[in-house]
């Protein structure tokens, strides 16, 4: 609210005495106290009244219950209209957060002293919003009350709370105004002010401007630039407050250790630790909390746990930091074994403590102990904590039990952007599509405003239909509502546009972009690796190199892959051993899976067999299921068998696995191989994977499994794709019937006809008009027929068509493919 409402103004003040007289700014050095001996050096208080049993127990008073007690005793010795107890009343009602009463016994006294004004303003200031303590604060202008300091430094505290920068700046104004602008309690206030409204520029001029600085003046502008994301800032002005004079005491330490931990400056936050310990503050349990927070946030969580475990005092604030500690450095057992600790200890946890075990099991997908915390925070009352009811719809969601979170979701009273932005993304998580966007625009229909977190949530939903027209709309969207400058944002549509097969619009995104994060390189690297175009990604890594922004684990897996999709061996082979040697950077499972594949695509099936068993670790189901692929390729019956066999012992329920060591005894006419690994399978009751392709049309999108006839074009489908087949073998395209067997040969190819990637591009074909590229999403990688017929189909159809399996993009135009016939 403005001041200026009130018509305040300098001249209404010039009732008052002179404010800049040195007697009234030395007579308020402390904030004015609410005992009675205070008040009885400003007014004359007749010492009867002063010593008698109803003033003692006011003092007394803690309620307002024993207030109102005491009150009838004032009325039957005289005292109601002494100023004392006036005075006394207004405070003890202010204090208890009772302003009603405090005003009632405000209004009626004729002849109101500045004390009861100074006092009321404090209650409102206090206990009320700055919409009733302005006006009140004008009515003392009014009224003629000599201001004190105080009452500016409680205003702008409201203000500062209340992030209510323009009124501040006016109360700072009038401060001024008022003859304190050199006071340094007053110019403190201003600078807090200017600090929690985000305006840390202000808030140094405040400070610059000040005659003389004392401990609380460095304190409050190092915490004003810590907090507001100016970490570098508050350490230099440490640095500064040293140089000047003035020692570092236990509230700096706790100020500038976040700091610390914020730029990850684990030597610096050693140093203050070091200090901490020669100043004798290494026993303040704020400190240790702020030192094990700090250690946890640089990476040695090892030390912080170490401080932990010393603390002779912790408090709950101590424990939610160790555990979040573990969290954030992937120490989730550990998160959840102090969790019980607390527990045993007897340590009642809070609504933090719950989010943060929460997030551990969401990380772990522990969904057990999530169930568990699930029973212990509703008989906490936590039920109806919106902040840890959306952990809770993040954790079923992360643990796959996105029909639990739904229920949580749709029963929450009071949904937050939060709770939208956790059920949005846990739906895109869990591949439900259709329900993110569901959630997504039901959203906007209740007019909640998104922000850049629910874009990247639902961007990778738009991303998995891999439809064009729908990237297009979000991200029209995102410009409209002006989150296309996040960097996460923009990464997220490079991400969307290279997976709707757009890969030129991706690059166009990614140049544009001032501001690039690791993971918008890491987004435009995999998008040429799954388009195929190795030296693409070559390329734009070794630009990456010659900038700030190192390359992590995940940079390096996209680019092996990309290497492997184009057949870049020796390429492949030098970033594996440069991401080790050159970045320090230990591979994963998914790594060595990846070099797997990149060696078992170009057919060197022997080494890729002798690389796994000289693995530093165990190798998992992507490394096998890499291995057993190339052996799918190249035939390769022996690797292939002990291959499955390790795979079957790590998922022994994936029917994935035995239908393509089954293909591969097909391949090599092995049949009554491949008819016990189907007899086993259908003993186990395993299944394979239907086919599954997809292809949108104004809006809608059409699925088609192999063999379907349940499409309202079924007919004219299969019978345009007669003819055009026919037409593909008029031009040299032979059916590729050496996994089907013990049928007939027409029956072999009408089976392989009816693929589901044939149906879609005939829908497609049918229903679209010459020259428009045909886009296909397919849920299996492409099998060696359709791959030879979709090339034949661009060429005598003269159209492109875009295919993207469950590895890759192919393009086929022309009658040839991407891939260069390597996938």
């Amino acid at each position: 609210m403005s001041i200026h409402a009130f018509s305040l103004s300098p001249a209404i003040s010039t009732t008052a005495s002179s404010p800049s007289s040195p007697s009234k700014v030395g007579a308020l050095a402390a904030p004015p106290n609410n005992n009675l001996h205070f008040l009885s050096q400003r007014v004359h208080i007749p010492e009867h009244v002063y010593k008698h049993p109803a003033a003692i127990l006011l003092e007394l008073c803690t309620s307002t219950k024993e207030v109102h007690q005491v009150i009838p005793l004032i009325y039957k010795h005289g005292f109601y209209d002494e100023n004392l107890f006036q005075t006394k009343l207004v405070s003890l009602f202010c204090k208890f957060n009772r302003l009603n009463d405090a005003s009632r016994v405000f209004e009626p006294i004729e002849h109101k002293i500045d004390a009861l004004y100074h006092t009321m303003l404090k209650g409102y200031t206090q206990n009320s919003s700055l919409d009733e303590a302005l006006p009140f604060f004008c009515r003392m202008k009014y009224d003629g009350v000599e201001l004190v300091v105080y009452n500016f430094t409680y205003l702008l505290k409201l203000c500062g709370d209340s992030a209510e920068l323009r009124s501040g700046r006016e109360i700072h104004a009038q401060l001024i105004v008022s003859g304190y602008g050199s006071n340094r309690f007053a110019m403190t206030g201003a600078m807090n002010m200017y600090a929690k409204c985000r305006e840390v520029i202000d808030a140094c001029k405040a400070f610059d401007r000040m005659p003389e600085r004392d401990m609380v003046s460095w304190n409050a502008i190092i915490a004003g630039h810590a907090q507001n994301g100016y970490a570098k800032d508050a350490l230099g002005l440490v640095v500064r407050m040293t140089e000047e004079g003035i020692r570092p005491d236990s509230i700096t330490v706790v100020t500038i250790l976040p700091a610390c931990a914020d730029l990850g400056f684990l030597d610096m936050g050693k140093s203050i630790h070091g200090y901490a310990i020669r100043s004798g503050f290494d026993s303040f349990v704020n400190i240790l909390t702020a030192l094990l927070d700090m250690y946890s946030k640089c990476g040695s969580v090892g030390t912080a746990r170490l401080i932990f475990d010393a603390m002779c005092h912790r408090t709950v604030v101590s424990w939610n930091s160790m555990i979040d500690g573990y969290v954030e450095s992937g120490c989730h057992e550990e998160a959840l074994g102090l969790f019980q600790k607390m527990f045993d200890e007897g340590v009642e946890p809070t609504n933090v403590t719950i989010m943060q075990a929460l997030h551990a099991c969401a990380d772990t997908g522990n969904l057990d102990k999530g169930r568990f915390i699930h029973q212990l925070l509703d008989q906490m009352g936590l039920g109806s904590d919106v902040s840890v009811m959306n952990s809770l719809i993040s954790m079923y969601s992360k643990c796959k039990r996105v029909d639990v979170a739904a229920k949580l979701f749709e029963n929450l009273q009071h949904k937050t952007l939060v709770s939208w932005n956790a059920m949005i993304l846990g739906f895109s998580q869990n591949g439900r599509v259709n329900d993110a966007l569901h959630y997504f625009c039901e959203m906007l229909l209740n007019n909640i405003k998104m922000d850049s977190f629910t874009m990247v949530s639902v961007i990778p939903a738009l991303a998995e239909l891999s439809v064009l027209s729908r990237a297009k709309w979000i991200h029209g969207l995102a410009v409209r509502t002006c989150l296309d400058n996040n960097v996460f944002v923009m990464t997220a549509l490079v991400d969307m546009y290279a997976k709707c097969g757009a890969v030129q619009t991706a690059r166009n995104l990614f140049d544009m972009m001032d501001e690039r994060h690791v993971t918008t390189w890491n987004a435009m690297i995999d998008a040429y690796g799954t388009h195929g175009l190795g030296k693409s990604a070559v390329e734009l890594f070794t630009d990456m190199q010659k900038g700030p922004i190192k390359p992590n684990g995940v940079t390096f897996l996209c680019l092996i892959s990309a290497c492997s999709h184009s057949g870049l061996v020796e390429e492949g082979r030098s970033y594996f051993t440069m991401m080790k040697e050159e970045y320090c950077l230990e591979p994963a499972n998914d790594h060595y899976g990846s070099m797997v594949d990149l060696l078992g695509r170009a057919g060197l099936l022997e080494e890729a067999w002798d690389f796994i068993q000289n693995m530093p670790i165990e190798p998992g189901i992507s490394v096998f299921g890499a291995m057993l692929g190339a052996c799918k390729i190249y035939k390769n019956v022996e690797l292939g068998k002990k291959t499955a066999n390790r795979l079957f012992d790590l998922d022994p329920d994936d029917g994935g696995y035995h239908v393509l060591l089954a293909n591969i005894y097909s391949a090599s006419s092995m049949w009554e191989n491949m008819a016990e690994v189907r007899s086993k399978m259908d003993n186990k009751g395993l299944r394979k994977t239907p086919g599954c392709s997809l292809v949108e049309l104004r809006n809608e999108l059409h699925t088609f499994y192999s063999g379907s006839t349940i499409h309202p074009q079924s007919k004219e489908i299969y019978a345009y794709l007669h003819t055009i087949l026919e037409k593909i073998k008029a031009v040299g395209y032979v059916p590729d019937t050496s996994s089907i067997h013990d049928i007939e040969d027409n029956v072999q190819e009408q089976l392989l006809y009816s693929h589901s990637e044939k149906l879609a591009i005939a829908f497609g074909l049918l229903n679209t008009n010459p020259g428009v590229p045909i886009h296909i999403r397919k849920n299996l990688r492409v099998c060696g027929d359709c791959h030879s017929a979709t090339k034949y189909i661009s060429l005598v159809t003269e159209r492109e068509i875009i295919v993207r399996d469950m590895h890759r993009f192919h393009h086929f135009k022309n009658g040839t493919c991407s891939c260069g016939d390597y996938w």
